[in-house]
């Protein structure tokens, strides 16, 4: 007996989320003309039937659940594999009527993030889950929630500092260790490392602060190599800022052998090492479109990857066992962490 047609098939052979899917199946929110004709046509297709019974058997009570996400960079950016494990989530979790209601901030902007939060704190969501990426912000509005009694959970990024119910992802410390070990191996031992963290504000930004911290422990600790570890913060993604900042770290520092990026958008950096001409060991972090690409030209040597689906999926299941079951929950939930190279990839 085949299995049934889930949202999350027709969403990958769409190329688009499993959130759209859903808009365009359910007929909820606006969707292109063009990206609801070829979802409905792939679900034709594929004889999707949707699940009668299940709805049928729904709880009368509705649980809103609000998702606070960054925007995606893309189509292919980390973050639009988060809506793919939600929507996974409340397909399984049938007969709970689960609606989750997308909040997305623009990374870079912390007032953007405290407008979102306003917007869920108006709306008394059931209950957050929320990537913290600003560290102060989140802070802030994690002692409203606490006030107001919403519960909420983390994902990708951990704040000792709050009431989370839990925090499920990777361990950042350990992450950037593992980074680490890989640029070790593969660079001669008097060779310098550039860390690149592309933030407007370090400071603010804890995941990456954590993956450097890890990354720079290992060296102090067990590393072989004993050259300068120098880093570069560079506040926007766009190639005049890049080239202007690395430009001039590569004029003054003849000695750089290979290169840390702290962050999902490792593909900035091998674009212009591509450009420049520039041979260099370049780790960055997750396996999505435009890395993996360089990761196939070469220009990428290894990548450490989350499972940002699975992260998603996870956070949602625990919430509403939490919420509905009272259920005891694991304070924290560490993802195991992929080491993507070329001969990796599937």
């Amino acid at each position: 007996m085949s299995k049934p047609v889930r949202i999350k098939d027709i969403a990958i052979k769409a190329g688009v989320s499993a959130g759209t899917v859903d808009r365009v199946l359910h007929q909820r929110g606006e969707v292109k003309k063009e990206t609801r004709e070829k979802i409905m046509a792939i679900a034709k297709e594929l004889n999707y039937k949707p699940n009668v019974a299940a709805r049928i058997l729904k709880a009368p009570v509705v649980y809103r659940i609000a998702v606070l996400l960054p925007v995606p960079v893309n189509e292919k950016s980390f973050w639009t594999k988060h809506p793919v494990g939600i929507a996974n989530a409340v397909e399984s979790i049938s007969p709970y009527n689960v609606e989750p209601v997308f909040y997305q901030f623009h990374i870079q902007d912390g007032d953007d993030f405290n407008k979102q939060t306003r917007a869920i704190i108006k709306n008394r969501p059931d209950g957050i889950i929320m990537a913290p990426l600003h560290r102060q912000e989140s802070i802030a509005f994690c002692k409203q929630l606490d006030e107001i009694k919403i519960p909420y959970i983390f994902i990708d990024t951990n704040i000792d500092a709050t009431n989370c119910l839990s925090y499920i992802g990777e361990d950042a410390v350990k992450s950037g260790r593992i980074a680490a070990s890989l640029i070790d191996v593969m660079m001669p031992v008097v060779k310098d490392v550039l860390i690149v963290n592309i933030a407007k504000s370090l400071v603010n930004a804890q995941h990456l602060n954590s993956r450097n911290q890890g990354f720079l422990t290992y060296f102090n600790e067990a590393g072989r190599n004993q050259g300068l570890k120098i880093s570069v913060d560079i506040p926007a993604d766009d190639e005049k800022t890049v080239s202007g900042k690395l430009d001039h770290i590569f004029s003054t520092n003849k000695n750089i052998g290979g290169i840390l990026v702290s962050g999902a958008r490792t593909y900035v950096i091998a674009r212009y090492l591509k450009a420049s001409n520039l041979n260099k060991v370049l780790i960055g972090y997750e396996s999505i479109g435009e890395n993996v690409e360089y990761l196939n030209e070469g220009v990428i040597d290894f990548l450490v990857s989350q499972r940002p689906v699975e992260q998603a999926e996870k956070a949602m299941h625990l919430l509403i066992d939490a919420i509905v079951n009272k259920a005891d929950h694991p304070k924290e939930v560490i993802q195991p962490i992929d080491i993507v190279n070329k001969e990796s990839l599937v």
